[in-house]
């Protein structure tokens, strides 16, 4: 963690992007002091975006602008340098991403950001997770609705179980997971963009999901399930959800004994009609297959380009719900089936925006009160409960449902 000497708390990098936009406005109306800077490659452009937030938050102090690009290391670490925490917003990820994260460990700076590309989190921890570990540096990949909900939701599930039965019991029972998704909203035109541009390493992130099936760590089975087969439930249908979401879960798990000595985690999407499943299937399928040649990339990425996004009135309509039902086989006790429900308002922009900035602020200020896991971590394991509690603070619901 970086040294409280540094000029900065948080350096918010991509401030000029709608989500970027949105993170540093809830950064600004923080009543927490935080010493921010807005950084990026074009000064003019961070100027004017820091005169609109200004505009709206009236006798805040301005935060500072800082200039650095992608593809220059020196001005990267030179940023990083600079405070304890980067949050980045700059995507697609896999074409952007690496160098800052480079700079972070290099420069002992944490790091957090709102990718869901499974390849890209898999490469930083190939490259990047030894020397940041090394250094007890934490990068935190998926601070937005990828994947704080899900992962964040299930640590949640567990700790309750475990204020009612003991980390202990937990640690020796059968644990099982799902989680069921239920929405309504719009992505982002930098999701959209890092999605296609990610569609192209489908083989690798076949394999990388094949791994991390079944894991088998110090006598606990781990395991992600992803059937190729509809549930029905009250409302409607649940599909298998092939997001980074599940990876991350299991992730969590094989890090925490109280998750359980068999834990098993799986991932839906809730629909009220069976053919919109059809419809969603067919439609991504055709993304799918334009994305695999850069002309088709390119198309794509022009029909929602980064850096807009709906009005405030329109984002006010928007909500998400995550249910959770587990059931937990305790030594010598029947199946505890046990429900609860993370839920928010707008998923792909506000509460993104909101968990992003959380999550900054967490490692920024709640340092010494943080779980000692450094390296390319999830959500859960770098800031666990403590995460939990500010977004709680923040307006989201982390419930107990029966």
């Amino acid at each position: 963690m970086a040294s409280r000497t540094r000029p900065y708390d948080i350096i918010l990098f991509g401030a000029t992007g709608f989500t970027g936009q949105l993170t540093a406005d809830y950064l600004l109306k923080c009543a927490e002091p935080v010493r921010l800077a807005l950084a990026g490659r074009n000064p003019e452009k961070l100027a004017h975006i820091r005169d609109v937030l200004m505009a709206d938050n009236p006798g805040i102090t301005a935060p500072d602008i800082l200039t650095a690009d992608s593809y220059d290391r020196a001005s990267l670490e030179a940023l990083c340098a600079q405070t304890r925490v980067v949050i980045t917003t700059v995507g697609p990820y896999l074409l952007y991403g690496e160098p800052l994260v480079a700079a972070c460990v290099s420069q002992g700076c944490d790091y957090v950001d709102l990718t869901g590309e499974p390849q890209f989190v898999s490469n930083m921890q190939q490259a990047h997770g030894a020397a940041a570990r090394a250094k007890g540096v934490k990068i935190v990949h998926c601070c937005g609705f990828d994947s704080i909900p899900h992962d964040l939701g299930v640590y949640f599930t567990l700790e309750e179980l475990a204020a009612r039965y003991g980390r202990d019991v937990l640690a020796q029972s059968t644990v099982e997971v799902e989680g069921f998704v239920r929405g309504f909203g719009d992505i982002s035109g930098g999701t959209w963009n890092s999605a296609i541009n990610a569609m192209p390493a489908w083989k690798q992130f076949v394999r990388d999901r094949r791994r991390q099936h079944h894991q088998t760590l110090s006598g606990r089975n781990i395991r992600l399930v992803e059937k190729p087969a509809l549930k029905k439930v009250a409302d409607g249908w649940a599909a298998p959800l092939p997001t980074i979401d599940p990876a991350i879960v299991v992730q969590s798990a094989a890090r925490y004994r109280f998750y359980g000595k068999d834990f098993s985690y799986a991932h839906f999407a809730v629909t009220p009609q069976l053919a919109r499943i059809a419809v969603t299937g067919a439609a991504i399928a055709g993304v799918f297959v334009v994305a695999q040649f850069n002309a088709g990339r390119e198309w794509l990425g022009k029909r929602r380009p980064s850096g807009a996004g709906p009005a405030p009135e329109v984002r006010a309509k928007h909500w998400y719900t995550v249910d959770f039902e587990a059931d937990v086989k305790l030594p010598g006790k029947p199946v505890l089936h046990f429900r609860t429900q993370v839920s928010g308002g707008d998923p792909g922009y506000d509460e993104t925006a909101k968990m992003l900035a959380e999550s900054a602020l967490c490692l920024a200020l709640d340092g010494k009160s943080l779980p000692a896991h450094f390296g390319v971590v999830t959500p859960a394991e770098a800031m666990g409960g403590k995460l939990v509690e500010r977004l709680k603070n923040a307006g989201m619901g982390f419930e107990v449902r029966g």
